[in-house]
């Protein structure tokens, strides 16, 4: 079985003392990589220190969350956009527009979105983005700076159909799914049924959301077993097939090819 962890914040406190043994964990499930989201201007260098201990497994991004934004964003993407200039990274991310903490930096979020949506034009890279309480404000987004420009996830989806649609019907995106999907009153598994099956992608945005049965816990890219058997039964398809098929658009979005690190799917 061949599996890809989209989304995994790896360099993240909660694994400093046991990321090798998280990573050979990830490995005997099937994991062939693993893609790490940049958070801020902090994060960077742990980022980067992470993804050198297995390079070709660990594929990094780089983007300024919307979370972190704050009044001086433009200072805040510096950094940011000088990494983007000087290294190489598979992806703009993890960027987006939350609304779900604090609406106080409402317009900074949206105007630090928009700035790195134009450098994923720019630079010819996919992008990560985070949409918590805010779908209707970043498809906006996107349609204001070219929606026939740009491709990405959007990751960690627990949406309604509705907002499925809405992703949909824009050209070149995915939706992430994660442990959302196991948790038992989550109406997730029923939206998935109207989306095509190209259009999905896996992830555990590790070390949050882990699945059922280890809910509330640290999450792993281990866990992408539990995800994969759940959309297995939801498309009702075999599990090597339900991995197979995520792979593959990983791979067409991120450009994932044979040979990458390992894929081999």
């Amino acid at each position: 079985m061949t599996i890809i962890d989209t989304h995994a914040h790896l360099f993240a406190q909660e694994f400093r003392v046991d990321i090798d043994d998280v990573v050979s964990r990830a490995k005997k499930i099937g994991v062939k990589n693993i893609l790490l989201p940049n958070i801020d201007e902090t994060t960077i260098a742990a980022l980067k220190q992470t993804q050198a201990r297995v390079p070709g497994f660990f594929k990094p991004m780089m983007g300024l969350h919307p979370t972190s934004v704050r009044q001086d964003w433009e200072d805040q993407l510096y950094p940011i956009l000088q990494e983007l200039n000087q290294s190489a990274y598979i992806a703009i991310g993890e960027i987006g527009i939350d609304l779900y903490w604090d609406t106080a930096f409402r317009e900074e979020q949206i105007q630090a979105f928009e700035a790195q949506l134009k450098w994923s034009i720019e630079k010819n890279l996919p992008v990560a983005i985070h949409f918590r309480n805010a779908t209707q404000e970043v498809v906006k987004s996107i349609k204001r700076v070219g929606e026939k420009a740009l491709r990405g996830v959007f990751h960690s989806f627990g949406g309604s159909k509705a907002e499925m649609e809405m992703v949909l019907q824009l050209p070149d995106f995915w939706v992430g799914i994660n442990g959302v999907v196991t948790f038992k009153n989550s109406d997730l598994p029923e939206t998935l049924r109207h989306c095509p099956r190209d259009r999905v992608l896996l992830e555990t945005d590790s070390p949050y959301l882990a699945p059922a049965p280890f809910r509330g816990k640290r999450n792993e890219p281990s866990y992408l077993s539990f995800i994969v058997k759940k959309m297995a039964e939801i498309w009702q398809e075999s599990e090597e097939e339900a991995a197979q098929l995520t792979s593959r658009n990983a791979r067409h979005l991120f450009g994932l090819w044979v040979g990458d690190g390992g894929s081999d799917v």
